[in-house]
């Protein structure tokens, strides 16, 4: 036998050792490959990805579900009637809303009309009011736990429904409390004139 044929030999030999054990051994099984990992994305939306999913998805043929969490947060809230602070008994003169248009989260307490932050974040706020009377001036601020944060006024003398209107951005904590305070004059609310709302817009 020739020599070169000997080493030929030697040579592929462990090759052809190695191709038979990877033909034998069994496959390797993969574990992390259909675990369900949960995802926490911002405003508590809840994704879960299936890898293997069922032979008829409910909803996704990707095997992918979203479930909404309580991330929404928002109010809108106006006047029906005029707002006289001589017959109110309400000393802090807080600004009264009888009627509620968007209450998510039911954040907004209508009775005491104050809304109560539900968690850290920068929330979005808006109000409109309307003096009832001319030759006068009114003035509203938005209070956050009894400090004013923005204000607005109307005060020509001759004009009789005159509107003031504001709007900002405030990070608000957890718990805290933000409503409007009529600093003077009187509210015209008879044709939902008076609104106040606010909205989360991303938590921190």
């Amino acid at each position: 036998m020739p020599i070169w044929s000997v080493h030929f030999d030697l040579l592929i030999l462990p090759s052809l050792l190695l191709q038979l054990l990877l033909l034998l051994s069994p496959p390797l099984e993969s574990g992390a490959q259909n675990d369900t990992e949960p995802i926490i994305l911002e405003g508590k939306c809840l994704v879960v990805c299936d890898s293997t999913p069922s032979s008829e998805p409910a909803g996704s043929a990707l095997g992918m579900s979203v479930r909404s969490g309580s991330g929404r947060v928002a109010f809108s809230a106006s006047r029906q009637t005029n707002h006289e602070p001589t017959d109110m008994s309400n000393r802090t003169m807080i600004i009264y809303f009888d009627n509620i248009l968007v209450n998510v989260g039911t954040h907004f307490d209508q009775e005491s009309s104050v809304f109560v932050a539900p968690r850290r974040g920068v929330y979005s706020f808006n109000f409109h009011v309307v003096k009832a009377y001319n030759r006068q001036t009114i003035q509203v601020s938005l209070m956050v736990n009894g400090w004013p944060m923005i204000s607005a006024f109307a005060g020509d003398q001759d004009v009789t429904r005159e509107a003031a209107t504001n709007a900002g951005l405030v990070i608000l904590e957890k718990g805290d409390k933000a409503y409007l305070r009529l600093e003077r004059g009187n509210l015209m609310g008879g044709w939902k004139y008076s609104t106040f709302s606010g909205f989360l817009v991303f938590p921190l």
